[in-house]
């Protein structure tokens, strides 16, 4: 495997602070590399200097090839389209029709992101870019990225403003699409569930220098356990020999030594047993025994947004009971209306039908997406703020302080004095949740809580939530919190109902996936019913096409298997013929041979489609 890039001894500073610290560090085709670390450690620089957008202070940076050498393409946080420009031009540059369409690489991105070929899901390929929102122009950049396919890849939070499916889609596209000879990815991510999926080793970016660790989130956290519990039995070896050296000087004249009675305490195992999990039995026991009987319910609740002709139904007729204690995950696709779901329970908004109804006990915290509710701290300090809802409260049947509580959600004591006009939004969103924990409410309801937290403070949520007893309701893109805090979930489909998952995360990608195929196999059957009654001079809409006998379905039920089969065959060779483009890229000659071919299997393939259709519409 050849070297991309490397980093020879590079430092940079800013201001007194190392964020680059004498680092060194290489990155080998094939590489799929994760990026993690706490907020403001230097990630995002460490991927600014590789694309040569920051200048080291000092070090040396070598590229593949020199300056002229590989290409390589970053994805940063900050927008750079152009708003003038059309999503076609956007995304696809200028790219021939014929080129983008025949290349199933690229088709797979314009159906990951932007919901199919013609980019429905952000209004077409011929709309614009300026009027799109931050989300949507997040994926069309990213989108754009994917398409031009540079040799070294650098992504800076990639999952931003993508859904569990595009989470799901990502991870496989770049694992299963992008990985060919010449080619690496580094991407910063805070979605566990991604990094697991998608990577081959982990970089953490901390206290100006950057570990490396095989294997994605999982082996990570195992890999730096083991170091960790090395570097405590290198401690004890220490404390061993100077335990030798005090009995020494014990046995030699009384002055030597004043005979201190000490202690050594042995290195932590790297992993006594499996953590004890969440006893979901006695939490529920003891919400309860804090809520009573009824906790919050929706019956037969109906909300609409807009007005005819344009009015949406978000909610139809849902029926839903919490009881005492659930912990419930909320998935579904973005305009669905998780958050309205969660305002129409909480009471924020009224109900176009149905009722509501809450029980006597009930207390409800509740963490939206915004954090305009902390700007009248501005000139406070961050432990004033905390201490103005409590100084004390109970978790895990334990009393804490205001102050411990925050620093296990990532305020260190001398971070508490930081004005919270000064905190970053990482922070903000850890102080909303400090606030609302203090609050010691029985129904706690998160909308996104894990916007612009890293891992670190992540898994101190999770921690706090697992000794939390009351009800939970978390809406949340991020898979692994999904699983790791939440009994089970349920899943918002954009039809107005509300659907149990009794099979996670994975059944709610699945009911997506059949959704989505019989929404396209329709738009296809119909449109091609429409064209077949035009050239018959069948008006639009009118019921005359012939009902075929058992016979005819059978053959063509067998037409369509085979053709299947033969559709199959021709997507490898596709594939192939694709590689093999990439591999003879500087010769001329057999580019143009292979691309004839490339031609010869599209065309066949259109046909084969096109019987298949007409084989479709006799089976119905």
């Amino acid at each position: 495997m050849a070297n991309l890039i490397s980093l020879e001894r590079v430092s940079l500073v800013f201001g007194t602070t190392h964020v680059l610290d004498d680092v060194s560090l290489g990155v080998l085709t094939g590489d799929r590399i994760g990026v993690v670390g706490v907020n403001g450690g230097g990630k995002s620089t460490l991927l600014r200097v590789m694309a040569g957008l920051q200048e080291a202070d000092s070090g040396r940076i070598t590229k593949q090839g020199g300056e002229g050498g590989i290409r390589i393409g970053m994805l940063s946080q900050e927008d750079s389209l152009d708003p003038e420009w059309t999503i076609r031009e956007a995304v696809l540059g200028d790219l021939p029709e014929h080129v983008w369409a025949g290349d199933p690489r690229i088709r797979d991105v314009l159906t990951g992101l932007l919901g199919g070929i013609e980019a429905q899901n952000v209004g077409g390929l011929d709309s614009r870019v300026g009027p799109k929102s931050g989300g949507e122009r997040r994926r069309l950049a990213l989108a754009r990225l994917l398409v031009a396919d540079p040799e070294l890849l650098l992504l800076d939070e990639p999952t931003n403003h993508l859904d569990v499916e595009g989470v799901a889609w990502l991870a496989d596209h770049l694992a299963t699409k992008r990985p060919r000879p010449g080619n690496a990815t580094v991407a910063i991510t805070h979605d566990r569930w991604f990094l697991d999926a998608y990577a081959t080793m982990t970089w953490e970016v901390e206290a100006g220098g950057v570990s490396a660790f095989e294997g994605g989130y999982a082996a990570y956290v195992l890999a730096k356990a083991e170091r960790d519990r090395l570097a405590g039995v290198v401690a004890d070896r220490r404390a061993n020999l100077m335990r030798k050296e005090l009995a020494w000087l014990r046995r030699g004249p009384p002055a030597r030594t004043s005979k201190p009675k000490f202690r050594i305490d042995a290195a932590n195992a790297l992993i006594a047993d499996e953590p004890a999990p969440r006893n979901s039995v006695e939490l529920a026991s003891f919400a309860g025994r804090r809520l009573g009987k009824d906790v919050l319910d929706l019956e037969d609740a109906t909300v609409t947004v807009g007005a005819p002709p344009t009015e949406r139904r978000l909610l139809d007729r849902v029926t839903w009971r919490l009881a005492p204690g659930e912990r419930i995950g909320i998935v579904g696709v973005n305009g669905a209306g998780k958050s309205t779901l969660l305002r129409a329970l909480t009471g924020e908004i009224p109900l176009d039908g149905g009722r509501r109804k809450i029980g006597k006990t009930v207390a409800i915290a509740h963490l939206t997406q915004e954090v305009r509710e902390l700007e009248r701290f501005e000139q406070w300090r961050v432990i004033e703020a905390i201490e103005d809802v409590r100084q004390w409260t109970t978790l895990g049947g334990k009393e804490i302080s205001a102050s411990q509580l925050a620093t296990r959600l990532g305020f260190p004591g001398g971070r508490q004095q930081s004005r919270v006009g000064d905190l970053s939004g990482g922070e903000r969103r850890r102080l909303q949740l400090t606030r609302l924990l203090l609050t010691e409410p029985n129904v706690l309801i998160l909308d996104e809580p894990t916007n612009d937290l890293d891992i670190e403070t992540l898994t101190s949520l999770e921690d706090v939530l697992d000794g939390w007893a009351g009800t939970l309701v978390v809406v949340s893109h991020d898979r692994y919190l999904l699983e790791r805090a939440c009994d089970h979930q349920l899943a918002l489909l954009g039809d107005g109902r509300l659907r149990d998952l009794p099979g996670g995360v994975e059944e709610y990608l699945r009911l997506r996936e059949a959704a989505l195929t019989a929404s396209s196999s329709a738009t296809t059957s119909e449109a091609r019913a429409a064209s077949q009654t035009q050239r018959a001079g069948i008006p639009a809409g009118s019921s005359s096409a012939p009902t075929a006998n058992p016979a005819e379905v059978r053959e063509a039920r067998k037409t369509m298997a085979r053709i299947e089969k033969q559709l199959s065959r021709l997507q490898d060779r596709e594939e192939r013929l694709h590689g093999e483009m990439a591999e003879r890229a500087t010769d001329p000659a057999a580019l143009a041979d292979l691309n004839e071919k490339l031609q010869a299997v599209v065309s066949e393939r259109e046909e084969l489609e096109l019987e298949w259709l007409e084989a479709a519409e006799v089976v119905g």
